[in-house]
């Protein structure tokens, strides 16, 4: 999918990644969301902006690989998912619990 053929923004965001680290992030102005495969910096930029009226510093992107799991006698993989770490100013705010 390109950037051209992207209507919404918002659909590059899946998730808020609710885990220890990430909410002990949230003190520092650092937030982490899953995000679909095609998304980059700039349409997670765009995607912030629209949802929560509010710019980023800067967006730092990364692909977690997928985990080997057992079920069972078979084994398997999770699947690899893509994940955003943004930055805010720090008179800056997203509630993500509401």
């Amino acid at each position: 999918m390109s950037h051209q053929e992207i209507k919404n923004p918002i659909e590059c965001l899946e998730e808020p990644v609710i885990t220890e680290k990430a909410t002990k992030a949230e003190a520092d102005h650092i937030y982490v969301f899953w995000i679909k495969p095609w998304a980059n910096k700039i349409t997670v930029k765009q995607a912030i902006k629209k949802m929560y009226n509010i710019w980023p510093l800067k967006v730092n992107i990364l692909n977690t690989g997928g985990k080997s799991v057992r079920y069972g006698r078979s084994r398997g993989r999770t699947k690899m998912r893509k994940k955003a770490i943004v930055y805010l100013r720090p008179d800056q705010k997203i509630d993500l619990y509401k």
